[in-house]
């Protein structure tokens, strides 16, 4: 267990965190307030999230992968289209938010492995462009 006072809207708390080797589960978290008289230290800054890694290389074309979860709003190709490098591919909507996914090089439409109102994960195989 680590322990970290945090300030968040002036509240200043401190926490228990349990490091878990490996497993994506979240760590369970207990929060007590600190007292109002003891110094506060800074609060460590988190470290930075691992860069995504690039897209997996499909039999015969490359992977557009979903950049975060969400719903397919809108696929705006089909199958056998040419695109070029930013051409929008798909629509997705997360956080309230409408995404465009856009083709990160040039190529025929290989696969389409999303539909329309389909929920997918980060990471997920959207479109194969060869």
């Amino acid at each position: 267990m680590k322990k970290f006072n945090i300030t968040v809207n002036g509240k200043t708390y401190e926490v228990d965190v349990e490091e878990i080797g490996g497993v994506s589960a979240p760590a369970p978290v207990r929060r007590q307030e600190a007292p109002t008289a003891a110094p506060t230290a800074p609060a460590k800054a988190a470290a930075p999230a691992p860069a995504a890694a690039p897209a997996p290389a499909v039999e015969g074309g490359e992977a557009v992968t979903s950049p975060m979860p969400g719903t397919i709003l809108d696929i705006k190709v089909n199958v056998g289209d040419t695109v070029a490098n930013g051409t929008v591919l798909v629509i997705l909507e997360a956080m309230k938010m409408e995404n465009e996914i856009m083709a990160n090089g040039a190529g025929k439409v290989l696969s389409i492995n999303v539909n329309k109102g389909a929920s997918v994960n980060s990471g997920d195989v959207l479109v194969v462009i060869g």
